[in-house]
């Protein structure tokens, strides 16, 4: 079990099990159900807070039609969320459109940042004392 940025991660404890998958995977659909993020065309990673500096530069590498489409997805929500509405039904996100493109860049960056966190600590001994 590893712990990252956003918390508990047993995501590999949970698919090593197919009893276990399941069993949560309508629990895991209902929740992003009821989230209701999908309803105004967001995808999970879009709700991952952007105020750290991990995400500032997991964000900055991302590409610029994944950058694109974030920017419209959040311009989007915003303006449905003024207006008090959602999207038609027919354009709400899918389950299996909601793919995770934040994710893995932000675990690479937390890893890069503990990884060199380790090098500046390291103490050098001279030889010969």
């Amino acid at each position: 079990m590893s712990i990252s940025l956003q918390g508990w991660n047993l995501t590999k404890f949970v698919k090593s099990s197919p009893a276990l998958m399941r069993a949560l995977t309508p629990v895991a659909n209902a929740f992003a159900n009821a989230a209701g993020h999908r309803k105004m065309g967001l995808r999970y990673d879009d709700l991952i807070v952007e105020e750290n500096p991990e995400m500032q530069k997991a964000l900055k590498r991302l590409s610029d039609r994944e950058s694109y489409d974030r920017a419209f997805r959040l311009r989007q929500a915003i303006h449905l969320s003024a207006l008090h509405r959602e999207l038609p039904k027919e354009q709400w996100l899918k389950a299996e459109d909601d793919k995770r493109y934040v994710t893995p860049i932000l675990d690479e960056v937390i890893k890069e940042n503990v990884e060199r966190e380790a090098w500046d600590t390291v103490k050098v001994k001279k030889a010969g004392n």
